[in-house]
């Protein structure tokens, strides 16, 4: 899930800055950009957002800006300015011609100057402190993404709980068809009579004994297609998936596991399809469902 939160805190050393944003994942992944001067305080970045978040691409990044004053120690750094000089001494002999550094040159030297280094052990306590306000920040930005993400949820969820209201009652009128067509057709092809005499004495299939066919043949056929239970399942599981979605909390799992147990049953709804309606009804179910998977891969 998405989130973003930047904190700022003052020190008697300096200014310290906290920035934390996350993208969608469906683990956690952390990355920090770190003040090479701090780098010894990044497994307390880690600690914290690990207590508090479980999924998502998770950045943080931490700066310090040093506080100037005219009390500032600075120093001339001399184990540099040895191998300055012994390198300019190396130059010279293969190029006399060659102009020595100035002393402004060597002043603007990257690191001859060094300032006093910042204790990070010493600002820890401060740091622990601006981690935290800003997670708390941060956690707050992603529940009201959660939020609104939540009632999209539930939109889908009501959706498909009224596509399966839309289609129990389709069951028996599906038998209800197959048995008219079967006993028409049946009769037609052996040109039923309710006795085995007369024309058609030769018939050796009564009209009771056909009757009793068909009725086996359409009880076979509303086995194969009933789909009372896969209804009764879908029913369980939206209800279960609207509970989890509105209790809150760490719900990612939960969802990813309930979707694959609607998409199954969608699936198995549009195997055993016999009407138009079913068929259509399915489809509409998987596309709601995937719809919902997108989403919930978002979700902590």
């Amino acid at each position: 899930m998405t989130g973003y939160a930047t904190s700022t805190q003052e020190t008697e050393a300096g200014t310290m800055t906290i920035e934390i944003k996350s993208v969608n994942s469906r683990f956690l992944d952390l990355q920090f950009r770190i003040n090479d001067d701090f780098r010894s305080v990044e497994s307390l970045f880690r600690d914290a957002i690990s207590r508090k978040i479980v999924r998502g691409k998770v950045e943080c990044r931490f700066s310090f800006g040093k506080k100037t004053t005219e009390n500032n120690s600075k120093a001339l750094n001399s184990k540099l300015l040895d191998q300055l000089a012994l390198f300019q001494n190396q130059l010279l002999n293969q190029f006399p011609q060659a102009n020595p550094l100035t002393a402004n040159e060597l002043l603007r030297w990257p690191g001859v100057i060094e300032e006093a280094e910042i204790n990070a052990e010493s600002l820890q306590t401060s740091i622990v402190s601006t981690i935290n306000n800003t997670l708390d920040a941060f956690v707050i930005s992603r529940e009201r993404e959660g939020a609104a993400l939540a009632q999209v949820l539930i939109s889908c969820v009501t959706a498909m709980e009224e596509i399966v209201e839309k289609i129990k009652p389709l069951l028996p009128q599906v038998l209800q068809q197959f048995q008219q067509k079967a006993i028409s057709r049946l009769e037609e092809a052996l040109g039923l009579t309710t006795s085995t005499t007369g024309p058609n004495s030769g018939q050796t299939v009564t009209r009771e004994e056909a009757l009793d066919r068909i009725r086996q043949e359409v009880t076979v056929y509303g086995i194969r297609i009933d789909i009372a239970e896969e209804l009764a399942r879908l029913s369980a599981h939206l209800t279960e998936t609207r509970h989890i979605i509105q209790k809150g909390g760490q719900v990612g799992k939960r969802l990813d596991f309930m979707m694959q147990e609607l998409n199954r049953e969608a699936n198995t709804l549009g195997s055993k399809a016999a009407l138009k309606e079913l068929a259509d009804a399915s489809m509409d179910l998987k596309l709601l469902i995937e719809q919902m998977r997108e989403q919930v891969q978002n979700l902590e």
